[in-house]
């Protein structure tokens, strides 16, 4: 709890009083308790169920204790690069910054949806994105509201600059990739001014397959997990009857044009396998940095014509050996000949 010095008159004599003050403790870390990245990835338990937001005992090993960053020490969770502006039932607030909840409280996806999106941006930054070397890549206090959406889904709203988590079935808050997912879309659209990205089908799935691909390759850099090709493992119980339980994967056999069906999700997955191949060729480090360096200005591409950019940016940033891989990446999708 913080204090405020008060001058307070008695008689002809003016005292200091330290007079208690409600807020927070004022610091810029704290900590919380959220799953890393969902129980089925962590615990490699595909029995494990939603049971209407039960708090039972074989989730208990999928809870882990974490340092929050970049908050604003006024014991809510607002910092530097995340916001939750609304929330069902109760905000999070510690005046100690201690945000320990489990998934039966409403209070536990606000920290989730906090600590992802948070180091999603502190690895942008790592990456050089906004602290020196290129150009800042969402770099702002992201918006976030949870459990206002009463379906099944999420989603990235460019004209509020939010993301919107649902509560149908697995809350999809308590899940880190479906964060990182939406997350996703928000970093492709604050690299286009002022038009956003993705207005036809194409580029449409080349954002749904960045996401995808984002939402593995930081889950598998702060939790790595024996199969991180599977997209959103926790969440999809709620709709998936066959094990793995994957919402999608990044591994897939699809090429282009061929295996093209309109269908924004089905058609990033050939991206997103593309990204990922990158990721295995190059590591996570110079393949993030190429793949997001060549989003820059490229508003509503065709998946070979981003392709042929990102070959270029990672020829200019690594050198000739790095491009013929990322090109071979994309040959092999049937994006690039």
């Amino acid at each position: 709890m913080r204090s405020r010095l008060a001058l307070v008159s008695i008689g002809s004599v003016v005292v200091a009083v330290v007079a208690a003050a409600a807020g927070g403790s004022g610091s810029s870390l704290g900590e919380g308790t959220v799953f890393l990245p969902n129980p089925v990835a962590d615990l490699q338990d595909q029995s494990l169920t939603d049971q209407k937001d039960a708090d039972y005992r074989a989730l208990q090993p999928a809870y882990h204790r974490v340092t929050l960053t970049n908050l604003d020490g006024s014991g809510y969770l607002r910092g530097d690069w995340a916001t939750i502006v609304s929330e069902t039932g109760n905000a999070a607030y510690s005046p100690a910054n201690t945000f320990n909840y489990n998934r039966h409280q409403d209070e536990f996806e606000q920290v989730m949806a906090y600590y992802w999106v948070t180091e999603a941006q502190n690895y942008l930054q790592r990456l050089g994105f906004g602290s020196g070397t290129f150009r800042p890549v969402n770099k702002e206090s992201q918006r976030v509201r949870i459990n206002q959406w009463g379906a099944d889904n999420s989603f990235f709203t460019d004209k509020r600059d939010e993301l919107r988590f649902g509560k149908g079935g697995v809350d999809d808050a308590e899940d880190a990739e479906v964060i990182l997912h939406e997350y996703g879309h928000a970093i492709q659209d604050s690299q286009q001014t002022p038009l956003g990205f993705g207005f036809s089908r194409e580029a449409g799935a080349i954002g749904e397959g960045f996401g995808d691909y984002w939402a593995v390759t930081v889950s598998t850099l702060i939790a790595p997990t024996p199969d991180p090709a599977c997209v959103a493992d926790w969440d999809s119980v709620s709709y998936t009857s066959t094990v793995p339980h994957c919402l999608r994967r990044v591994d897939t056999n699809l090429h282009y044009p061929g295996d093209l069906n309109g269908q924004v999700h089905h058609d990033g997955q050939i991206w997103s396998r593309a990204l990922w191949d990158i990721r295995k060729a190059l590591g996570n480090v110079a393949a993030d940095t190429t793949i997001i360096e060549a989003h820059f200005d490229m508003p509503n591409p065709t998946m070979p014509q981003l392709a042929a950019t990102t070959v270029a940016v990672a020829r200019q940033l690594y050198g000739n050996g790095a491009a013929t891989k990322v090109k071979a990446a994309f040959v092999a999708r049937g994006i690039l000949q």
